[in-house]
């Protein structure tokens, strides 16, 4: 018999992985100092032009505004999730560019659709070279394209686990 802490075991009937799987939560919780994990709040993006970012999420991204506690015209809310938000905010000095590898990723049920949506709104979009519209297909099989904001953020939108 013997002794992990103050869990006992017979390490003969015990195989190393059911061990393992007894002992790594116990080591966790004691790494953590029993801290409970973080989940994502918000983003919030600092923009050049508010009204042209925040016409840009509600109506090509098809974001729901909610209220915003500032009040201050310099603030735009969206709910991204049933417990995140995006949050715009009015002063980037000027529109830069940025790499497609830092981008947010929004999923929707049917990417076909979103895609006509784009195309009747004139919105450029495409696979991760942006070279052709059609979304590509990731390894685990969800289909993905990429666009830009007015800011030039990179979004990803794909048909993931809805």
């Amino acid at each position: 018999m013997h002794r992990c802490g103050f869990v006992s075991y017979n390490k003969k009937k015990m195989s190393r992985k059911r061990r393992l799987a007894l002992f790594l939560p116990l080591l966790m919780a004691a790494w953590h100092g029993g801290a409970q994990p973080t989940r994502a709040d918000h983003t919030a993006i600092y923009v050049a032009d508010l009204k042209k970012s925040a016409d840009f999420y509600r109506y090509v991204m098809l974001l729901h505004e909610i209220p915003e506690p500032f009040h201050d015209g310099k603030h735009v809310w969206f709910r991204t999730g049933e417990h995140t938000q995006l949050h715009i905010i009015q002063g980037a000095a000027a529109v830069t560019a940025h790499d497609i590898n830092s981008h947010m990723a929004f999923s929707v049920p049917d990417i076909s659709a979103f895609t006509r949506h784009l195309d009747e709104l004139h919105i450029k979009y495409g696979d991760w070279s942006q070279k052709i519209k059609t979304p590509q297909t990731r390894v685990d099989g969800v289909k993905q394209i990429y666009l830009q904001d007015p800011d030039n953020l990179w979004i990803e939108v794909n048909d993931d686990k809805f």
